[in-house]
């Protein structure tokens, strides 16, 4: 689908669904492919209209003004289009638009006043596809029905084609007006109407069904050329003009909601009164607040604030409330009043930092060297038992940490554990702990000194770049590996997309041996399924979600969300996704859409945030210029469950939390991956048996004909200098296909004949394959000689139907005394040469 219609935002993000008819539905059956017919029916009188007279249009201009911002954050290529309604017509949400249909115009924006203005040029003879829609019973050539909207460019070339396909009928910022708690309705606006005679009619109203193009429309006659039909009038009215205005509308259900001009109590009354009804998670256990326990702990607050004309008492009110959740994605802008309140709770520290282990146990991963902590004989590694005279456990529960609210009970236990340890400078605590090597608890008293280095030391973002500058980087690693990291998707979409396929293409023209691509640290924007770059099936994602007026209750948008298939397709043959805390909503999509990768492994020590909602629709605006957010629109699967929220992706390698993991200064995250990625496909499998040895007489023929040799698929490549003297050269040999042949073999080479056959006396060779001596008589011999003149002799054996697994064999040549080849001397020794060799299964 179009990507930049369908764009469900997350996290800190406030933005607007660019598509009513989003999400793919069952189609509904529709008509020949360059034709629609409204349902059969008694054929409907023509409705008597006004005369309609006056010129075809030529051009459509037209205005519009948007509340959120989020159009000129996430593109920079803009543009509007004349966009033909056949999915509509059909109700067909799996309809795609077809290239040849759209009718692309200009597009200026003024995002400081949120205003844009545009025009289109009509083109003579327009190419959309037909609908017949006059319900006279009879087949008619019919009309081709447009609608304007914004029509930004994602990826590609400006059209919406291949990779930036759209499917369905607009709804933000378009012509039309759609009720997307019907169906995504057309219930107003206006339609571009291009008939090719004057024999065509056109519904004049929408029936008493209420809804358009249906068998109850009335119908009038509709001259050639093109038509506006205004469909806010009763009847609709067909307007005939060279120029016409259309006004582009943004969605009631996606504009901000501004409470900013009311009082302190009518602005949190409006708030609450809101999220009461419309929160996402509402009717799920833990995650939906007491709403009256709440409301009356608050709204008392709240008055005292209005009546004190107290902006901070009112913040701090607001903040509580978002604290009531346990959901990330509440939240509340920070002002300077509640930054300096932050500053001065975290301003102190006792010197060290803590982490919990997978065993429960809490351990020292940080002393600042000096501190307090470290003058009282506290050592990395130790284990804290105790703080301020209770278990280390109890202790935590009592702290609500400013990073609140939370999606997961693990992300509030890590928080809790980094706040316990603040305070203000010469503040007290006792501490119980046992150093690493004795046995003996101790206890000391702290005093806490103005320091920050323990807090950042285990901040989530603890290992995340200083600082970027785009929102993707890449590089090859010192093992070779291709590393990409998404450092946010909340930036400007078509640079994310180019940026990631340059990468993916230069790692594949350097044969990589896999790929990482670290989420880590992105805390969201907008998906764009960048999983499709590596999988041809569509990858299906939760079904959205939101409260209805109409029904009382939460209802289904559309089809579930999905992830599909790019036209231009890459492989490797590992692929690994970094995941952590810090990847939030958006990111954890993208990182969903990755795991479903065939063979991706997902690493990480925690899974992703598990924050995931849609926020859109709950775009605040309260006094003193604060801004709110309360996700509105929750991803389920199936069954009903929440689908990543209070989850998140979880790793299918989780790096465990032990000392061992746990006191490394390096990135051990990213080591595993390289590690994971390194290791071969095949590794740790034990095969079925030993490959197939080719007969003698027939593996001349192989060997002529370019089959390659082991050492061509080995990741090392020896230097002269190795083969010098005696020991063991160890290969690493990955094989995709193990139906291909490759040679196995020990070559040397000499001045002359007479010294290859004089060095043969002395070299004894033993090939082992799978723990078995392959017998002499089952090895050929190659002789030839090279463009330098030197004589060579190749002793070897091919191989063929590898079965999958882990294969070891290994060349030794035994030199008995030293050997000289004409012109360097070899001691005498064992020089051995190993093949660890792993079939893909």
């Amino acid at each position: 689908m179009h990507k930049s219609w369908r764009l469900v935002f997350f996290v800190v993000v406030a933005a607007a669904l660019l598509l009513a008819a989003c999400g793919p539905a069952t189609p509904i059956p529709s008509p020949t492919p360059s034709e629609a017919t409204a349902a059969p029916a008694a054929a409907a009188s023509p409705t008597p209209l006004p005369a309609i007279s006056g010129p075809s249009a030529v051009k459509v201009t037209g205005e519009f003004d948007y509340t959120n911002d989020i159009i000129t954050t996430y593109y920079v290529e803009q543009a509007v289009a004349l966009v033909d309604m056949y999915g509509f017509v059909t109700r067909n949400r799996d309809w795609e638009i077809p290239v040849e249909s759209q009718v692309l115009g200009y597009l200026k924006l003024d995002p400081k006043a949120k205003h844009g203005t545009y025009e289109i040029e009509l083109p003579a003879r327009p190419e959309a596809h037909f609908a017949d829609v006059d319900n006279n019973g009879h087949k008619d050539k019919g009309v081709q029905i447009f609608a304007v909207s914004y029509w930004p460019n994602l990826t590609g070339g400006p059209y919406s084609v291949g990779d930036d396909r759209s499917y369905g009928w607009p709804g933000y910022l378009a012509s039309v007006k759609t009720d997307s708690e019907n169906q995504d309705e057309v219930i107003g606006g206006k339609l571009v109407v291009w008939a090719p005679d004057s024999q065509q009619e056109f519904p004049t109203g929408f029936g008493p069904d209420g809804k358009l193009f249906t068998k109850d429309d009335p119908v009038a006659p509709i001259p050639a050329g093109y038509t506006i039909v205004d469909l806010n009038q009763k009847p609709f009215k067909f307007i005939r003009a060279e120029v016409a205005d259309l006004t582009l509308y943004e969605p009631k259900e996606a504009a901000i909601k501004d409470f900013s001009k009311l009082s302190y109590t009518e602005a949190f009354d409006k708030l609450f009164a809101f999220a009461r009804k419309e929160y996402a998670f509402n009717g799920y256990p833990n995650k939906e607040p007491d709403w009256d326990a709440l409301y009356k702990e608050l709204k008392p607050r709240v008055e005292e604030a209005q009546k004190n004309n107290d902006p901070n008492a009112f913040w701090l009110a607001l903040r509580d409330f978002t604290w009531a959740f346990k959901d990330g994605h509440v939240g509340l802008s920070m002002t300077e009043y509640g930054y300096q309140l932050f500053m001065k709770a975290t301003e102190g520290g006792y010197g060290f930092a803590i982490r919990r282990m997978d065993d429960g146990r809490y351990l020292v991963v940080y002393v600042l060297k000096g501190g307090p902590a470290d003058e009282a004989g506290i050592q990395k590694g130790a284990i804290v038992t105790e703080f301020n005279g209770q278990p280390i456990d109890e202790a935590l529960k009592k702290i609500k940490p400013w990073s609140l609210p939370m999606s997961t009970e693990w992300a509030l236990r890590y928080q809790q554990a980094r706040y316990l340890l603040r305070a203000q400078p010469g503040d007290k605590a006792t501490v119980t702990f046992i150093n690493p090597g004795t046995q003996q608890p101790k206890t000391v008293k702290l005093t806490a000194v103005a320091e920050r280095d323990s807090f950042n030391y285990t901040s989530i973002y603890h290992n995340a770049p200083k600082q970027t500058y785009l929102p993707v980087d890449y590089r090859i690693l010192d093992s070779g590996v291709g590393y990409i990291r998404i450092n946010s998707n909340y930036d400007d979409l078509n640079l994310i997309i180019r940026l990631f396929e340059r990468a993916l293409k230069q790692f594949q023209a350097k044969k990589v041996p896999g790929l990482i691509i670290d989420m880590r640290y992105n805390s969201g924007g907008a998906p764009l399924g960048l999983a499709g770059f590596f999988t041809k099936k569509t990858i299906t994602l939760g079904q959205l979600e939101y409260y209805s007026d109409k029904t009382g209750k939460f209802e289904p948008e559309g089809e579930p969300d999905k992830f599909l298939p790019n036209e231009e397709q890459y492989h490797f043959d590992k692929l690994a996704v970094l995941v952590g805390p810090a990847c939030y909503s958006a990111c954890e999509l993208e990182a969903y859409g990755f795991s479903k990768v065939p063979g991706a492994m997902v690493i990480g020590e925690y899974p992703t945030s598990g924050t995931e909602a849609e926020v859109s629709r709950g775009q605040i605006k309260m006094p003193d210029g604060l801004s709110m957010q309360i996700p509105t629109g929750r991803f389920v699967n199936p069954d009903g469950s929440l689908f990543l929220e209070g989850q998140g992706v979880q790793p299918t390698l989780r790096v465990p939390l032990t000392p061992k993991t746990l006191l490394r200064d390096d990135d051990v995250v990213l080591k595993v991956a390289e590690e994971a990625i390194l290791k071969p496909a095949g590794a740790g499998i034990e095969p079925s048996g030993p490959p197939q040895l080719v007969a003698p007489d027939k593996a001349q023929g192989y060997l002529l004909s370019g089959t390659k040799f082991l050492e061509d698929l080995a990741r090392e490549k020896p230097t002269a200098e190795d083969f010098a003297r005696p020991g063991t050269i160890t290969y690493t040999v990955p094989v995709s296909d193990g139906t291909k042949p490759l040679v196995w073999s020990y070559g040397w080479c000499a001045s002359d004949k007479d010294t290859l056959a004089d060095n043969f006396k002395h070299i004894q060779l033993t090939f082992t394959l799978d723990g078995q001596v392959v017998p002499a008589d089952a090895l050929s011999t190659y002789e030839y000689q090279t463009r330098q003149g030197l004589s060579c002799r190749l002793v070897y054996a091919v191989l063929k139907d590898w079965p999958a697994g882990e294969h070891h064999l290994s060349i030794k040549a035994t030199f008995t005394q030293k050997i000289n080849d004409g012109q360097d001397d070899y001691p005498a020794g064992d020089y051995i040469l190993a093949y660890n060799v792993y079939v893909k299964p």
